[in-house]
């Protein structure tokens, strides 16, 4: 027989998100029921934590090559891939235990392994075994790699971000088709560790970041032998004998440029990971980029929510959680909290990094008649140069009064930086805060008070304020 549940609360999708929102109700009283077709713990073990540690350990095989600048002689890195691999999944194996699903299961969350399908508005089938039948339903499905229309590729071998980590070997010449965020990241961490690497788009790379902070990544990226094409047009791709795949341009007079490498990863952006649940059926409407939900990250079904991914969070980890924590307020404390995608900050964790919360400058002069810019660069910092690393500079966008609006900050550890400004965001905090914060000597934050002290320099030029000034001096 089918079993019936009646929990409180029923989510979609084991993730960071959903595993954060499940353990928070659980542990607050509410009956709840976590579905999971595949492993728990989502993209944050399979991809994004072995993403990153193999992005760190590129950093240290790029620090030895540096060696020599400080005085240092060293001898070139080599790299023991089957030593990275077990390094890689070291690191997820020490983060697997709060994501398990005997760890939610400990607090009172029922686990359903399965694939979950909505058979009406209110009701959810488990593979023909199991029904649900909740006050609420949260779908935190996460997403998937998206595939671009490119004749060819369905009978190439390529990556994906969910494959790359795979890999057994260095490639010899790593092609990446798309500049976004993760190309980038891997297209970077793969160079440091020795393969000749191509990027190509049709676009521009990063196109949601700030132009003038992008040039200074791409800068760095073509010093170290990464060459990115932006703006090109790929007629087609193919494989050719083991190890060899070629990628074809086409041009506006109709020629034709051949580009061979041994792998080729494809990292254009994530689509929902929604197929099968049976959205029509809970009357859930939902589009490419998504779910469509309202600032309270409710659907057009008043008993359906979802949150991250697929809701178009934009394949961000932390913003999944956010939008977890935001729930947990609206449905298990009654609080009805509002969704405010400007405290939201996103990072690209090359090097330098590139991190971003609020208004960027262009955004900033699209909304605003009248905003402050304030910037300071890093090559005025003597932790920077200290560190050798003075590429990059912050940029804060306030108010004419001086309240912040966002920043951006290019360089070394930014994605640390930030955090600070994304508070500042969220608080509407005025830079004054900045100005009078006294920080430890040498560190790179300072340069965010640097910055914050030039919001008043215009005003000290004011005849008014000199006599004033004079008058205190006397």
């Amino acid at each position: 027989m089918v079993e019936l549940l009646k929990p409180d609360l029923c989510i979609i999708g084991a993730g960071s998100g959903g595993l954060d929102l499940a353990a928070g109700a659980a542990t607050l009283g509410k009956k709840v029921v976590l579905v999971e077709k595949d492993k728990t713990g989502g993209a944050r073990l399979k991809t994004a934590v072995p993403a990153k540690a193999l992005i760190v350990a590129a950093r240290h095989a790029h620090r030895i090559a540096q060696a020599e600048a400080f005085g240092l002689v060293a001898p070139p890195a080599t790299v023991d891939f089957e030593k990275l691999r077990a390094h890689l999944a070291a690191v997820v194996g020490a983060l697997t235990a709060d994501s398990a699903k005997e760890w939610v299961g400990a607090m009172g969350v029922r686990v359903v392994q399965g694939s979950a399908q909505f058979k009406s508005r209110r009701r959810l089938a488990i593979e023909d075994i199991i029904e649900i039948d909740a006050r609420r339903y949260v779908i935190a499905t996460g997403s998937l790699p998206a595939l671009p229309d490119i004749q060819g590729l369905t009978e190439t071998l390529y990556l994906t971000e969910d494959t790359i980590l795979g890999l057994t070997r260095v490639p010899d010449h790593l092609i990446v088709i798309g500049a976004g965020t993760t190309a980038l990241e891997y297209a970077q961490a793969f160079r440091r560790l020795g393969a000749a690497v191509t990027v190509l788009d049709a676009g521009l790379p990063l196109p949601q970041e700030d132009p003038e902070c992008v040039r200074i990544v791409l800068d760095v990226l073509g010093r170290e032998g990464v060459r990115v094409r932006a703006g090109v047009a790929i007629a087609r791709v193919g494989g050719g004998p083991l190890n060899k795949v070629e990628v074809v341009l086409s041009s506006p007079d109709g020629g034709e440029e051949t580009i061979e490498g041994s792998h080729l990863l494809i990292a254009p952006a994530r689509r929902p990971n929604v197929d099968g649940l049976a959205l029509e059926a809970a009357r859930v409407k939902h589009g490419p980029h998504g779910i469509t939900v309202n600032a309270h990250l409710r659907t057009s079904n008043r008993a359906v929510y979802a949150i991250g991914d697929a809701a178009g969070a934009g394949g961000f980890e932390h913003v999944a959680r956010h939008h977890a924590a935001l729930l947990l307020r609206t449905l298990v404390l009654g609080q009805f909290a509002r969704l405010n995608a400007n405290v939201l900050p996103r990072v690209t964790f090359t090097d330098p990094e590139l991190a971003q919360v609020g208004l960027t400058e262009a955004a900033a002069a699209r909304r605003r008649r009248g905003f402050r810019l304030l910037r300071w660069p890093l090559h005025e910092n003597d932790r920077a140069h200290i560190e050798r690393e003075p590429a990059g500079h912050i940029k804060v966008v306030t108010t004419p009064g001086g309240r912040i609006l966002g920043a951006t900050i290019v360089g070394a550890q930014a994605g640390e930086l930030i955090a600070p400004w994304a508070l500042a965001v969220g608080q509407h905090l005025n830079v004054r805060a900045f100005a009078v914060t006294v920080f430890p000597y040498p560190i790179r934050g300072d340069i965010g008070k640097r910055a914050a002290m030039t919001y008043f320099n215009p005003g000290m030029t004011r005849t008014w304020v000199q006599r004033i000034m004079g008058r205190l001096r006397r």
